[in-house]
């Protein structure tokens, strides 16, 4: 990338989409181009078509997304997979009738097979059934890995996959109805904190083990990759090691300074039983993550405290 280079960030208010401008400004990318989902709605291919025909761009970020957690994915499967299959075919299309050659697309490692062997390998997509859960986001997002390999094998383009964990950090969505687990939990315990509440309810079992990587380390990721990457297959980005959910909770509770006790809900579903990836690709590329999780969620907290009476949260 060059720093004179029109950067569009798409989803530039999100958790990743807002990492990824902070992470570019900081590296002296100041030529950015955002839009907000009122000014831009990525869903209608007209408005993307004349966005990408009045505006001269050279680099696309695809951060944006219809994402969420356990209960948004069971809720609202159809919402899931129509407005992400809407998003990226729209952008992808559109940046490469444009001339658009450099791109990077955001995948997720919850895309990879239920049971895929632990720590996930990239090799590994495509080789067993998915987690039900959230099957109709992971398609919508292996049909964009896929259709970002096509336009290379097909036209030359440079399009990026990655294929992020676990994603946590400021700017992130703490609503209980559609947050992911680290979020909905760190809100849990504050309010429980606050309202003298003895005890707080966790879905599940507490056994599965996630991993989790804090969001600037993965716009940071990005930048290198965008920087320095050439190839047609998709790169995990993570931190390399995993923590259970009870674990996590005791660190929350730690953060926030509550005391009370964690009641799991084993009627609600555990979801994948682990999700670890392999990041020896990346190492391999220069790049591994720097932020520890206690510095990622101290942060987060401070974020969210400093936030909280503007959040649109129910």
């Amino acid at each position: 990338m060059r720093k004179e280079d029109r950067i569009f960030v798409a989803g530039h208010r999100g958790l990743v989409g807002s990492a990824i401008v902070r992470r570019l400004e900081q590296a002296g990318y100041n030529n950015l181009v955002k839009k907000t989902s009122k000014e831009l709605d990525l869903r209608n291919k007209h408005d993307v078509d004349q966005f990408f025909q009045n505006e001269t761009i050279d680099i696309v970020f695809l951060a944006a997304a219809k994402v969420g957690g356990i209960v948004a994915n069971n809720d609202y499967p159809a919402d899931f997979i129509r407005d992400n299959l809407l998003i990226q075919t729209n952008v992808i299309t559109s940046a490469f009738e444009a001339g658009i050659t450099r791109l990077l697309f955001l995948g997720s490692t919850c895309i990879y097979p239920k049971f895929a062997p632990q720590p996930m390998r990239e090799e590994y997509l495509l080789t067993g059934e998915l987690e039900e859960t959230n099957e109709p986001y992971a398609i919508a997002k292996i049909a964009g890995i896929k259709m970002c390999q096509s336009y290379n094998r097909q036209y030359g383009t440079n399009y990026i996959s990655v294929m992020p964990t676990n994603l946590y950090g400021i700017h992130d969505n703490f609503d209980l109805q559609s947050s992911h687990v680290l979020p909905a939990l760190l809100r849990k315990c504050h309010e429980a904190k606050e309202s003298g509440n003895p005890t707080i309810e966790v879905w599940g079992s507490g056994k599965p083990r996630r991993e989790f990587l804090y969001s600037d380390d993965l716009a940071d990721a990005c930048v290198y990759l965008m920087e320095t990457y050439e190839g047609n297959e998709i790169v995990n980005i993570g931190v390399g090691k995993d923590i259970s959910i009870s674990e996590l909770v005791e660190k929350i509770k730690g953060v926030v300074g509550y005391e009370g006790e964690i009641v799991y809900n084993t009627g609600k579903p555990d979801g994948t039983p682990r999700k670890l990836v392999n990041v020896t690709k990346l190492q391999s590329l220069g790049w591994q993550a720097s932020t520890s999780l206690e510095d990622g969620l101290s942060e987060t907290y401070r974020w969210y405290l400093e936030n909280y009476e503007t959040l649109a949260i129910n």
